[in-house]
C-alpha cells in the first residue's frame, strides 16, 4: 500500500483554505530574506537548521501583528481579564501549530515545495518545549489554545526553565536520564521583555512598624519575563504565555566584592538564577525542596504583582495608575491556580493588598477568596504539598505569619459551625500538627479560593466524599465539576490530516471550533463505504508509525496486528505491570501451542519514570526483558511484539494516537484524577480498554458501553475490598495463568542474566500492592480475549471506531473552558473573530 506523506495530506485539507498565489509569493521572499539577513549573514552555506529558524521567523511575522493588535484590544476594552497560573506548560512544537491557527499552512507548504526544501524535515528539527511532566503541563498548554481560540483575554504564567523534563534513554534495558537542552539553539517563539523585570524578595525577617508590618533584610532575585504568543484559531486573537526566568541582581553579594573576592561573588550570581534553572520531574509525588518551593514562590510573587500593575494601568501604552482603589479587582482578575503549586498566589496576593497597597484585612481577604479559584488534579496522598512550617518560616517569613492568621481567623469560623468539635477542626486546619508542623497547601487553596474543581466528574465527587468531605460540608457552593479536555486542533487537525480531511467532507469544518458535531458522523457508523475510508487511514497512520518504529528500534512489526498502546507516565497506579502481565500471559499461550490461531498484536508502552522512582524504574526495565524475550522467540514470530517507546513527549505522541486500535486505560478505579490521553485516543478512533475510573467513565457514557471495552472494579468495589482486606494470594492460587506469570518474573525467566532481578515486583504484587492488581487480572485478560474477537469481526470494529469518534465531542477543552469561563471566572466566550492586520477595526 502506499503512504502519502503528511505534507501531502495536508496540502488536501479544506480547512486550510486556499493557497492564494500572491501569499505564496509573499512566503517566498520573507523566507529568503530571513535566510539571508537574519541567520547565515557572513556564512556561504545555509545548514538546514537555518532554514528551519527562517522558516519559524516568517510564520512569526504572521503571528507578531495579530499579537500587538489583540493586546491592543485587551487594554482598550479593558475587559475581565483571566490569568492562568501553573508551574507547567507542557507544549511540545509550536511550527505547525501555528501555522494551522494561523491558516497558513497550505500556502508556507507550497511555498517551501517551490524552493525544493521537505517542510516535514524543516519540522523536526524543532525542539519540543518540554516544560512539563504529564497530564498536568499538557492539560494548561491546551487550555492557552481554547482561550484564545474561544476570544478570552487570558494570560498564562509560570516558569521559563532552562532544561525541561530530561531526555529518556534506554540503555541495556534500563532508563537513563539527559538534560534537556532545549534552549541549545535558541528559541525563535519567545520574546525577552526585560523592561517589565521584577524583583522577588526571599528569607529576611518581618519587623512592626507604625504603619504595620515590614518584610526587610531580604534577598532579591530578579524576575525576567519572556512572552510566548498563543494564536486562537481561525479567529487572529493572539494571547500571551509569559514565562519568568532567574536573574541576579547587579550589586549581588556584595559584601565579596568589598572584601576583594569577585570571582566569588561573579559565582554566587548562579546560586539566584538556580531558580528558574530545572523542572522538578515529579509527577504525582510531592518531593518538598527548598528550591522546589522557592520555584512556586518566584513565579507567584512575579506574576501577582504584573497582575497589579496590568490592574491600576488598563490604558494601552500606559504606565501611570488609572486604578487607585482595590474594589473592583474580582471584576477585573480571575486567577486560576493550575493544582496546589501556586497556592502561594493566596498569601502573596494578601501580602501585596495588606502592607503595599494598606487594604483593611477583612477587604483583603475578601477580594483574594473572590479572585482565586483551584482546580485540585489528584487524590493520591503521596501527592498532596505539605510544606514545612520552619522551611517557611525561613523563605517566606512573611508568608508563614499570614498563613497563621487565616487559620486562626478559618478556624474560629469551624467551631462556630461546629462547636466542640476538635477532630473536625484539627482536620480543617491549615497547618498538620502530626510530627513536623506543616501547611496543607490543598486546604489553604479551598479556603483561599471561591470556586475548587475536580478534573472529572467521578474525581470531583470523591474529593467532596474523601479529603475535602468537611470544606464540602462547610462551603457546597464552592466545589465543581470541570471535566478535562484536548483542543481538537493539535490533537486531530495538526497530526491526523488524514481523518481530518474525511470528516471535513462529510460534515464541513465547523467541528474544528464546535467538536461536539462530530455527532453528525454517528449517522455513517455502519457505512460500509465510510468504514472502508476510516480503516485505510487508519492502516496508513500504522505503516507510518510501524516504519518510526523500525527506523529507531530496528524491530519489524505487523502492520495487520493490533497496535495496543500505553503510553503515560510510569506510575504504580496506573498499572503498566497488569498489561505487562497481559503480554506474559498471550506469550505463554503462544509457547504452549504454537500453531492455534492467534490475533496478531504489537503491544507498545512508553512513557517517562521520575528519577528517584525506583518501582516504576523496575517497570520499564521488566518492559524491555520481556520485550527482549518476546520478540526473539521464533515461535511467536510476527503474531506478538511488545515494544517500549523511547522518550515518549509530545512530538511522538502526534505521531502515535493516529496510529493506535486499542487504549489502554486501566488504572485502579478511583486513582486516575481525569486522564486526557483517553481523549486523544477515542478522538483519532482507537478503542478503549480501560477501567471505570477518571474521564473514562464520561467516555462510556458518551460512546455507550457497548463500544468500549469495560472492565474490572468500580470505586465501589475497590472500597469495599480494601475494607475487607486485600489478599494477592486469593487470586495468585485461583488462577494458574497468573500464578506461571509472577513465578517466571520472580524466578528470572526473562532476566537470565541476572535471576533476581526482577524478584521484588513480584514481592510487591503479592505482598505491598496498593493498587489491586492481581484482583482486576481475570477481568483484564477476559476483556482482551474480547478484544481480539471483536478485531476478527472487522466491519463490527470499524462501526466502533466511528462511534467512538462521533461521541468525543464533549472532550474539547472548548467545552471545558466554556464551563471554567462562564461557571468559575466570571466571562463569556466569544466565537467571533478580530480583524485581520490590515483590515479596519
Amino acid at each position: 500500500m502506499s503512504v502519502q506523506t503528511d505534507s501531502e495530506k495536508r496540502k488536501q485539507i479544506s480547512v486550510r483554505g486556499i493557497v492564494a498565489v500572491e501569499n505564496v509569493t509573499e512566503v517566498k521572499k520573507a523566507f529568503n530574506r530571513h535566510v539571508h539577513y537574519t541567520l547565515v549573514k557572513d556564512r556561504n552555506v545555509a545548514t538546514p537548521r537555518d532554514y528551519y529558524f527562517a522558516l519559524a521567523h516568517t510564520v512569526r511575522d504572521h503571528l507578531v501583528s495579530r499579537w500587538i493588535r489583540t493586546q491592543q484590544f485587551y487594554y482598550e476594552k479593558d475587559p475581565k481579564r483571566v490569568y492562568y497560573l501553573s508551574l507547567e506548560y507542557y507544549m511540545g512544537r509550536s511550527l505547525q501549530n501555528t501555522m494551522i491557527n494561523l491558516g497558513i499552512q497550505g500556502t508556507v507548504d507550497e511555498a517551501l515545495y517551490q524552493l525544493g526544501l521537505d517542510i516535514e524535515e524543516l519540522e523536526e528539527l524543532e525542539e519540543d518545549a518540554g516544560l512539563g511532566n504529564g497530564g498536568l503541563g499538557r492539560l494548561a498548554a491546551c487550555f492557552l489554545d481554547s482561550m484564545a481560540t474561544l476570544g478570552l483575554a487570558a494570560y498564562g504564567y509560570g516558569i521559563r526553565y532552562e532544561y525541561g523534563i530530561f531526555a529518556q534513554k534506554i540503555e541495556n534495558g534500563e532508563q537513563q536520564e539527559e538534560p534537556d537542552d532545549w534552549l541549545r539553539y535558541g528559541n525563535p517563539w519567545e520574546k525577552a521583555r526585560p523592561e517589565y523585570m521584577l524583583p522577588v524578595n526571599f528569607y529576611g525577617r518581618v519587623v512592626d512598624t507604625p504603619q504595620g508590618k515590614k518584610w526587610v533584610d531580604t534577598q532579591v532575585v530578579f524576575a525576567m519575563p519572556y512572552d510566548n504568543p498563543i494564536p486562537g484559531y481561525n479567529n487572529n486573537v493572539v494571547n500571551t504565555l509569559r514565562l519568568w526566568s532567574a536573574k541576579s541582581p547587579i550589586d549581588f553579594n556584595l559584601k565579596f566584592f568589598n572584601s576583594g573576592d569577585y570571582i566569588q561573588a561573579v559565582l554566587d550570581r548562579n546560586v539566584a538564577e538556580n531558580i528558574s534553572r530545572v523542572l522538578y520531574p515529579n509527577d504525582n509525588f510531592f518531593e518538598g525542596k527548598e528550591l522546589r518551593l522557592r520555584q512556586e514562590y518566584f513565579m507567584c510573587a512575579a506574576t501577582l504583582q504584573d497582575i497589579i500593575r496590568r490592574y491600576k494601568a488598563s490604558k494601552f501604552g500606559c504606565r501611570d495608575a488609572v486604578r487607585t482603589t482595590f474594589e473592583s479587582l474580582p471584576e477585573k482578575v480571575a486567577i486560576q491556580l493550575n493544582d496546589t503549586h501556586p497556592a502561594l498566589a493566596i498569601p502573596e496576593l494578601l501580602r501585596i493588598l495588606l502592607d503595599i497597597e494598606k487594604v483593611p484585612y477583612e477587604e483583603a481577604w475578601n477580594l483574594v477568596v473572590k479572585c482565586c479559584a483551584y482546580t485540585n488534579h489528584t487524590v493520591l496522598p503521596e501527592a498532596l504539598e505539605r510544606w514545612p512550617c520552619s522551611m517557611l518560616e525561613n523563605v517566606l517569613p512573611r508568608h508563614m505569619q499570614l498563613i497563621y492568621h487565616i487559620n486562626f481567623l478559618h478556624l474560629q469560623e469551624v467551631q462556630k459551625r461546629w462547636p466542640g468539635d476538635m477532630d473536625r477542626l484539627r482536620r480543617m486546619s491549615l497547618i498538620e500538627e502530626e510530627g513536623e508542623k506543616r501547611v496543607n497547601m490543598a486546604n489553604l487553596s479551598v479556603v483561599g479560593s471561591h470556586a475548587v474543581n475536580g478534573v472529572a466528574a467521578i474525581h470531583s465527587d470523591i474529593l467532596k466524599k474523601t479529603i475535602f468531605r468537611d470544606f464540602f460540608e462547610m462551603w457546597p457552593e464552592k466545589f465543581q465539576n470541570k471535566t478535562n479536555g484536548i483542543t481538537p486542533r493539535r490533537w486531530l487537525l495538526l497530526c491526523n490530516p488524514g481523518l481530518s480531511d474525511l470528516i471535513c467532507d462529510k460534515i464541513g469544518d465547523d467541528w474544528t471550533v464546535h467538536l461536539e458535531k462530530l455527532q453528525q458522523l454517528k449517522r455513517w457508523a455502519k457505512d460500509p463505504a465510510f468504514q472502508r475510508a476510516v480503516m485505510k487511514v487508519k492502516q496508513e497512520n500504522k505503516l507510518r508509525l510501524a516504519a518510526l518504529i523500525e527506523r529507531d528500534t530496528g524491530i519489524k512489526i505487523n502492520p495487520a496486528s493490533i497496535f495496543d498502546i500505553q503510553v503515560k507516565r510510569i506510575h504504580e497506579y496506573k498499572r503498566q505491570l497488569l498489561n505487562i502481565l497481559h503480554v506474559i500471559t498471550l506469550y505463554n499461550r503462544i509457547k504452549r501451542d504454537p500453531s492455534a490461531p492467534v490475533t496478531p498484536r504489537t503491544v507498545m508502552i512508553g512513557g517517562k519514570a521520575a528519577p528517584g522512582y525506583y518501582i516504576a524504574k523496575q517497570m520499564i526495565a521488566l518492559a524491555c526483558a520481556v520485550g527482549n524475550t518476546v520478540n526473539n522467540d521464533p515461535d511467536v514470530g510476527d503474531k506478538l511484539k511488545l515494544i517500549f517507546l523511547e522518550n515518549y513527549r509530545v512530538s511522538l505522541a502526534e505521531r502515535i494516537m493516529p496510529a493506535a486500535d486499542l487504549s489502554e486505560q486501566i488504572s485502579t478505579a478511583g486513582t486516575e484524577a481525569s486522564g486526557t490521553g483517553n481523549m486523544k485516543f477515542m478522538l483519532n478512533g482507537a478503542l478503549t480498554i480501560g477501567t471505570m475510573d477518571g474521564a473514562n467513565v464520561e467516555m462510556a457514557e458518551e460512546a455507550g458501553e457497548n463500544n468500549m471495552f469495560i472492565f474490572g472494579m468500580r470505586v465501589d468495589d475497590v472500597d469495599a475490598l480494601q475494607k475487607r482486606g486485600y489478599n494477592a494470594f486469593e487470586y495468585y492460587e485461583r488462577s494458574p495463568e497468573l500464578r506461571q506469570c509472577i513465578e517466571q518474573i520472580r524466578s528470572g525467566f526473562f532476566s537470565p542474566e541476572a535471576p533476581g532481578k526482577f524478584a521484588h515486583l513480584a514481592d510487591v504484587l503479592l505482598h505491598h500492592d496498593r493498587f489491586l492488581h492481581l484482583a482486576d487480572y481475570d477481568a483484564y485478560i477476559q476483556a482482551q480475549d474480547k478484544v481480539s474477537a471483536v478485531y476478527q469481526n472487522s466491519a463490527k470494529w470499524a462501526e466502533m471506531v466511528i462511534e467512538n469518534i462521533a461521541s468525543s465531542g464533549k472532550f474539547s477543552s472548548d467545552r471545558t473552558i466554556e464551563e471554567y469561563a462562564r461557571e468559575i471566572w466570571g466571562v463569556e466566550p466569544s466565537w467571533e473573530k478580530l480583524p485581520a492586520p490590515g483590515e479596519s477595526v
